[in-house]
């Protein structure tokens, strides 16, 4: 499932300062803040302002009115740096004339997990006061409504059968000018048409006002695009809205039957059956009010990886270059521990023979503690790698189906809880061909139904046709009769970015998880948790 472009979406940040330095000698200082961003795309330079608060006069403990609105990207690890200046009057756009106060530097997708975060500034090593971050979903309505349209006695158009009708919604904007933001279905051969139920934002809707003009137009359908206008009404969301308590009708009435017909009444009614709005929840609602987002890795140990004691394996430990196993681990493991509280993420191995016994194992702890598989961050992970590859024999077969379902049971724990508070990830490194592909299609199956998305990472450069069925783009994973309920795989074969920086590898195998998120919390109806705020502080 490769990402058609980038998942991003708006948040805004306010600050607020305390305890700062004082940089004036007859009064308090005046402080701004910057807000700088690591971007590694800008060759020129790694640190650009994304924006800066308003100067406030004369105060060490500043509540700034004005917030710093940003793009937020689940799949990219966001550096920011919070620089806090005292600016005197009268001075330039240029902040470096101007005293500064501290700052510290952090990630957006850590401010977002928190909502509310309070850091301690820095100056030369030493204290420098603390700075409060709390961070909202972007402005903009996030409510959507769900409406269900039908029409009676249309005029008919046709000679030969009767009218083919659509509707057409329009929204006019400030000035003037009609803007076509929904078009219903062609219900064809019929005067009494009831249309499917579809979904448009509030915000689509209304432009920001309630009493905006909407134009409805219904159409007979005609192939070559000429198509007959049946009539029109005006109505806007605040009237529309009356539907959540009964059903409303509106005259659907043709400008020219009515300028030429003195007895005409209308050329049909159409009606609003049903409207549900609902507020629809981001992937930022689900993190920020409490959803642990939880990791797993699963590595290939087989045989077709090579001897790991020879230069040509895709095991070999280089000592000066991290191989691709390791690459793809801290590319995508960098972003996903920003969402995990405590950083201890289970790792395993599969299709070696483990110590003591040298028996095959499909399901073993990198680290060999089966009652505590759990490694530090993902630092932690690539040691326990790195020591694990030491210590096992590469065999086989290749079975992934025991990894997916260990982490499928304590998903189905999370689904029984009926909480939006945990989802988990499992990330696969693998290096080819499954032997086990009829079970991992079932496994896969019963995981579309629980909080869980997989990720697959072909290292090498293998015959990845396994692992690109799995990604079924085109329709969804079928195995014994059985399909799957959402699409939860994503798979790249790592060599598309050897010549990337680790962030692109990032970007496009996460890209898709904030939607999968947030699909299967809708799918089970379950909303964000209850926020509870409490400043946190975040050790850097």
């Amino acid at each position: 499932m490769m990402a058609t472009g980038k998942l991003s979406s708006q948040v805004v940040l306010y600050i607020s300062c305390q305890g700062l330095l004082n940089a004036d000698l007859t009064s308090k200082s005046d402080p701004l803040v910057s807000l700088l961003h690591d971007d590694r795309r800008d060759v020129t330079r790694q640190w650009s302002e994304v924006g800066r608060t308003e100067r406030v006069e004369n105060s060490l403990d500043p509540s700034f009115a004005t917030p710093i609105k940003m793009s937020y990207c689940f799949e990219e690890v966001q550096k920011l740096q919070f620089r806090v200046y005292d600016i005197d009057v009268g001075a330039t756009y240029s902040l470096s004339d101007d005293d500064f106060l501290g700052s510290v530097e952090t990630t957006l997708g850590s401010l977002v997990g928190n909502h509310t975060t309070q850091l301690p500034l820095k100056r030369k090593g030493k204290d420098a006061g603390t700075i409060k971050i709390i961070v909202e979903e972007g402005s903009g309505s996030s409510e959507v409504a769900t409406f269900s349209f039908r029409a009676r006695h249309l005029d008919n158009k046709d000679f030969l059968g009767k009218s083919d009708p659509f509707l057409v919604f329009e929204r006019t904007l400030p000035d003037g000018q009609s803007l076509t933001i929904h078009r219903t279905e062609v219900v064809k051969n019929n005067l009494n048409p009831s249309w499917r139920s579809f979904n448009m934002s509030v915000q689509e809707l209304t432009g920001q006002n309630e009493d905006q003009h909407l134009t409805i137009s219904c159409y007979d359908y005609d192939d070559d695009g000429g198509h007959d206008l049946i009539g029109v009404f005006t109505t806007s969301w605040k009237e529309m809205k009356e539907a959540m308590h009964k059903e409303m009708q509106w005259e659907c009435i043709s400008p020219k039957k009515k300028a030429t017909k003195k007895k005409y009444v209308n050329s049909g009614v159409i009606y609003l059956s049903h409207l549900k709005v609902e507020k629809l929840h981001t992937f930022v609602d689900f993190v920020s009010s409490g959803c642990q987002i939880n990791f797993t890795v699963g590595i290939d140990f087989t045989a077709s990886n090579g001897d790991p004691k020879t230069a040509t394996s895709l095991h070999f430990l280089n000592p000066y270059e991290p191989n691709e196993y390791m690459k793809a681990l801290v590319a995508v493991g960098s972003v996903c521990e920003q969402y995990d509280t405590d950083k201890l993420f289970p790792a395993f191995g599969f299709g070696a023979k483990i110590p003591p016994e040298g028996k095959v194992s499909h399901e073993f702890p990198l680290n060999f503690n089966p009652s505590n598989p759990y490694c530090a961050g993902i630092i932690g992970v690539t040691g326990a790698y790195q020591a694990a590859i030491q210590q096992v024999s590469l065999y086989g077969p290749t079975n992934a189906a025991p990894i997916i379902n260990h982490v499928a049971r304590f998903a189905r724990q999370a689904e029984a809880e009926s909480k939006a508070n945990n989802y988990f990830i499992l990330l696969l490194l693998t290096d080819g061909v499954l032997s086990d592909m009829v079970k991992t299609k079932s496994a896969i199956i019963e995981a579309s139904h629980l909080p869980m998305s997989i990720i697959i990472v072909g290292v090498g450069n293998a015959n990845f046709a396994d692992m690109r069925e799995l990604d079924s783009d085109d329709s969804r994973l079928k195995v014994s009769g059985k399909n799957a309920v959402r699409d939860i795989v994503q798979f790249v074969p790592f060599a598309n970015y050897r010549n990337s920086s680790p962030a692109d590898l990032a970007r496009d195998v996460l890209a898709e998880v904030p939607a999968q998120v947030v699909e299967y919390f809708r799918m089970k109806g379950l909303h964000p948790m209850e926020r509870v705020v409490v400043a946190t502080t975040a050790a850097e």
